[in-house]
């Protein structure tokens, strides 16, 4: 076993991550200096995938105002966003995104040098800042991996997995065990302070728009180590993904098509979304997915359309040139066919509970970004606002560290030692086989069957019994013997959470939809789960 120890010790090298690094180092006194830990390469995350844009509500814009977006982010939330939380988030962004171009991010502009601001759905103006024309989120990415790549005071970990918290009798964080997938080692790290910004759940579904690496891991470690999970149930779907296989997710079609003025469609391009909503292709989220879910299910159809060939052909170019370059890759050309489009697994409003500081309910244990649940999303994320919440997030965390002494713990208590013992074991035993993709491939048919767009007491029921199978078969309790495993045991975890918060949960509200409990209760209530109460062992 090694040890380390830093002053602040980061998971997740999304933009999140990268931005509270850069924010920490410049702020905060770092004796010890601050660690990133990526279990990819630096800049492989959810965020690169994010192609729409981020909301500002910029002093330039003067169509916007924080008034009208607290007010579009209140109604997409379905009941369950937190007013106070929406708020700061609104009338900070502004001060943040024109601190994030100080780092070397460049949005779009228009010939006159002005910020260019695009509509998407459930947003009463044009508010979202993109760059690269669709390539919004690894724009920015790469820019903050440049700096943090300039920057000495931070040391970075790649191929490397946090593997377990280091809690102490007092519920206060003291770092993590990391085992790296290149050496097979484990590595004790000691800090007075451990922010998540691991991302979020998708790979969890058989369809979903984010990579492979997004297998909630930062969610499955704070759970056991007694974290509040809050509203774990609500999933979104992103109604217009590529609806072509071939790879571990579906491209992305951005909700900027349809906020351009793309039209959802049959195979004969007859329009459909006026019989479910007066905004049609902008309506939220939730309803377009279920809409396109809809008329999959009642034609028998894997698919439905997005006509965009009402754009003008160079605006599309120039404005969706990655859309437009993997639609061709398939034989579509975007100026004049339909494209095929189903939904698919997005973005995870529910994570572990924090404040708008990032604060968890462990001390010295923070959460940010899409493992957060901040109450800004509610029960349904309004478009583009996840970016905004990394980065305003990430800003704050730096900020309240500023007050302390990040020193690292000089004593450890025998809960913690009794941890490293586990890790620290050298077992001599030959692990039995298990076929990881295997077991991967059941639990994302079961999520996308039973926990999926469109859920009722019998599916909900169902998933419980066929995940409890599942975990039956995956002979692993604590230390695994590599990153597929790891993965893995944090993907059982946390599908477990979603399915008994969903069947907790006896009404519909936003993005999660019950067939039994159609109507949406008028009490508005955050769900929680903790591990102490011993949900895992549900049994009905």
């Amino acid at each position: 076993m090694i040890y380390a120890k830093y002053s602040t010790v980061i998971i997740g090298s999304g933009i999140a991550g990268l931005y509270s690094a850069l924010k920490i180092e410049q702020q905060v006194g770092l004796p010890d200096g601050i660690l990133l830990v990526t279990k990819s390469k630096l800049g492989e995350s959810n965020s690169r995938y994010a192609q729409g844009g981020m909301v500002g509500v910029m002093k330039e814009n003067k169509m916007d105002s924080t008034v009208s977006h607290i007010s579009d982010t209140i109604k997409a939330g379905a009941g369950l966003s937190e007013f106070n939380t929406v708020k700061f988030i609104s009338e900070n962004s502004d001060a943040v995104i024109k601190d994030l171009m100080k780092f070397g991010v460049e949005f779009d502009r228009n010939d006159n040098n002005e910020l260019t601001f695009t509509l998407e759905a459930a947003h009463s103006v044009n508010r979202v800042l993109h760059a690269g024309g669709d390539a919004t989120g690894r724009m920015i990415e790469e820019a903050l991996c440049k700096k943090v790549k300039e920057t000495s005071n931070i040391e970075v970990y790649e191929n490397t997995v946090a593997v377990e918290l280091l809690v102490n009798s007092e519920k206060q964080c003291r770092g993590v065990i990391v085992f790296n997938e290149t050496t097979h080692e484990y590595e004790t790290i000691y800090a007075p302070v451990v922010i998540l910004a691991t991302g979020g759940i998708g790979q969890l579904y058989k369809y979903t728009t984010n990579p492979i690496g997004a297998t909630g891991d930062g969610l499955a470690i704070a759970y056991n180590a007694g974290a509040v999970m809050q509203d774990m149930e609500f999933v979104q779907f992103h109604p217009t993904a590529l609806a072509i296989d071939g790879e571990e997710n579906r491209f992305l079609i951005s909700e900027a098509v349809r906020g351009e003025g793309a039209k959802l469609v049959d195979a004969d391009g007859v329009e459909f979304m006026h019989k479910y909503h007066e905004k049609r292709e902008l309506a939220p989220r939730d309803i377009v997915t279920r809409a396109n879910f809809n008329e999959m299910l009642e034609k028998h159809l894997n698919n439905v359309y997005l006509n965009a060939t009402c754009i003008d052909s160079k605006k599309l170019a120039k404005r969706f040139p990655n859309i437009s370059k993997k639609c061709l890759e398939n034989g579509i050309d975007i100026a004049k066919d339909f494209i095929p489009v189903a939904p698919a697994a997005h973005y995870f409003m529910g994570g572990v509970k924090t404040n708008i500081k990032g604060e968890t309910t462990i001390q010295g244990l923070y959460a940010i970004g899409e493992t957060a649940s901040t109450g800004l999303h509610g029960a349904n994320r309004l478009a583009s606002n996840s970016l905004l919440e990394c980065v305003v997030c990430a800003y704050e965390v730096a900020d309240v560290l500023r007050t302390m002494q990040l020193k690292t713990p000089k004593q450890i208590d025998a809960e913690i030692k009794r941890v490293i013992d586990v890790y620290n074991n050298d077992s001599d035993d030959v692990p039995e086989d298990i076929d990881v993709a295997d077991l991967k491939h059941e639990l994302q048919n079961i999520m996308w069957d039973y926990v999926g767009i469109l859920r009722s007491e019998k599916s909900l029921l169902t998933a419980i019994e066929k995940l409890n199978r599942l975990k039956l078969k995956f002979h692993r309790s604590i230390k695994c013997f590599n990153r597929a495993e790891y993965e893995f045991k944090n993907m059982l975890t946390v599908a477990q959470l979603i399915a008994i918060s969903a069947y907790k949960r006896k009404e519909s509200r936003g993005a999660h939809y019950r067939l039994d409990y159609l109507n949406t209760n008028e009490e508005c209530i955050h769900s929680h789960l903790t591990k102490e109460e011993g949900e895992l062992s549900f049994v009905n």
